[in-house]
């Protein structure tokens, strides 16, 4: 208990703790995508997919409260550290020019992380709850059902990302949500004491290729909707 107790009392522990809910979180979201993506394969393949997601409601819901546990530790480190931080600078510190070798992405992390958390509550209110006062298309996606009587969740994304709004709006939170990435990765890799000299650029082209790879992979569902690929 005491080596617990550490980990939320120390900013190191804090430091680990948010390391390592990241790394979870991120294997989360490839995950997430992975199977969103099977759209591509067709209404048999995704509604398929979904029914078992579905089904499992033994592994479902532990798994739902296991990652809103995650987001909700990553969250509290986050913020715990970045007020330490703040109050550890010398008074006249707001007034000096941020560094150079301190990027964008790296001074916004709380605000992005804050904002993507927005999205993910939306996205929940949308996708999974299923809300028809949020989803801007006049339907209740929870009676779209194929012709073997499973929810048709390719009907509901090809339905939901053919409005502008919605698109745009997933566009933009994937546009945050890998910007957080780029630097959450480089930084959970020190977090973890993994980093060096020889292995930090390796680690820096690894969290920006992935940040990539979520956008576009994320971005290429709405993209195939409204180019007519995915219909």
């Amino acid at each position: 208990m005491s080596l617990i107790a550490g980990l939320f009392q120390s900013s190191v522990g804090r430091k680990l703790i948010m390391a390592v809910t990241g790394v979870i979180l991120f294997l989360f979201v490839v995950l997430h995508m992975v199977g969103n993506l099977q759209i591509f394969f067709g209404p048999e393949h995704l509604n398929a997919y979904a029914l078992f997601l579905q089904s499992n409601v033994e592994i479902l819901w532990p798994a739902r409260i296991f990652l809103l546990a995650t987001i909700g530790l990553h969250l509290w480190a986050a913020v715990v550290l970045t007020l330490e931080n703040r109050a550890a600078r010398p008074q006249g510190y707001a007034d000096k020019p941020a560094p150079l070798a301190a990027g964008y992405a790296s001074r916004t992390m709380l605000v992005s992380g804050l904002i993507v958390l927005c999205f993910i509550v939306y996205h929940l209110l949308h996708f999974t709850v299923q809300v028809p006062a949020v989803n801007l298309t006049g339907q209740d996606f929870k009676t779209l059902h194929d012709a073997k009587g499973r929810h048709d969740v390719y009907r509901m994304m090809v339905v939901a990302f053919g409005n502008p709004w919605v698109s745009g709006f997933y566009v933009l939170g994937m546009a945050l949500l890998c910007l957080h990435l780029s630097h959450g990765l480089r930084a959970l890799f020190q977090s973890l004491g993994l980093k060096n000299e020889a292995w930090g650029p390796i680690q820096g082209r690894f969290a920006l290729a992935a940040a990539w790879i979520i956008f576009l992979g994320n971005c290429s569902m709405p993209a195939a909707v409204w180019l007519g690929v995915i219909r």
